[in-house]
């Protein structure tokens, strides 16, 4: 019966690093409803998916056909319908990341046709620029937002700062750049934490995303002094570095954005 709810096709894996993956999907049968950049859907296979062979051991299931779902934010155009992307790291203690990186090219997954999530550019004033904060996959939903709403060479700045371990663990990082020599008022800033392990010597900027901030980098890279009034601060990824974050940016003036008090701090926590 679980194998009924297996509706989508893998159309192409590809491994970033070991343990950490760009998955495309391709919907069998329905087609891709609209949705808007920055919002999430539903991945999941049964428990008797085999699992990554680099994963840990895991306990007997009691429900093994039944399915095993997780929510992840979509990293593809909301205006691409050729496929879906995701932007996935293993959890190798986890119970749906090690199946999932068991899958291979043409293999089944269940794909949930409603996506949902209210960490969007809905709520941001047409003028402000956009600084987009996030570490390790949390770069996901601004990969869909950069690739659907950013407008070239226009008068607003986006800034996207990606901090991860290693630079092989900076997913993206060649579209990224491409982006930011092609447009203006594009900066990207790749960082690291452990430049110390890197093969070939790392001349990027080096710390955690809260130290950038603090230190000025992000504002001498990307020329921009991000203040209340003309800036919106997307935060995603390790809750850490949220909770650093929103109390460093409170204290610049900053407010977190509620339904009920509009702000200019927007948050994705991603465990």
């Amino acid at each position: 019966m679980a194998m009924l709810n297996l509706n989508a096709v893998v159309s192409q894996k590809i491994e970033v690093s070991p343990g950490l993956i760009i998955l495309r999907l391709v919907p069998d049968g329905w087609e891709l409803p609209d949705f808007k950049s920055g919002q999430f859907s539903v991945l999941g296979l049964p428990g008797t998916a085999r699992r990554n062979i680099f994963a840990d051991p895991e306990p007997e299931l009691k429900q093994p056909d039944k399915l095993i779902r997780r929510a992840y934010s979509v990293s593809s155009a909301a205006v691409t319908k050729e496929y879906i992307e995701f932007y996935i790291t293993m959890v190798s203690s986890g119970a749906l990341t090690p199946r999932i990186f068991a899958l291979e090219q043409g293999d089944r997954i269940y794909l949930s046709p409603k996506f949902t999530g209210l960490f969007t550019l809905d709520m941001v004033d047409p003028g402000s620029n956009i600084v987009m904060l996030g570490t390790g996959t949390g770069l996901a939903p601004y990969m869909s937002m950069l690739r659907a709403n950013m407008p070239c060479n226009s008068p607003r700045k986006y800034i996207i700062v990606h901090g991860a371990r290693h630079s092989w663990d900076l997913g993206y990082r060649s579209e990224l750049n491409t982006i930011a020599n092609v447009c203006d008022n594009f900066t990207y800033i790749p960082a690291i934490t452990r430049p110390d392990k890197e093969h070939i010597s790392w001349g990027g900027a080096s710390g955690y995303i809260q130290q950038l901030w603090t230190e000025g980098i992000i504002q001498s890279k990307s020329g921009l002094d991000p203040k209340p009034e003309n800036t919106h601060i997307f935060l995603c990824g390790n809750p850490s570095m949220i909770d650093t974050m929103v109390t460093t940016l409170e204290s610049d003036g900053f407010t977190e954005h509620s339904k009920r008090t509009p702000g200019q701090i927007h948050l994705e926590r991603y465990w």
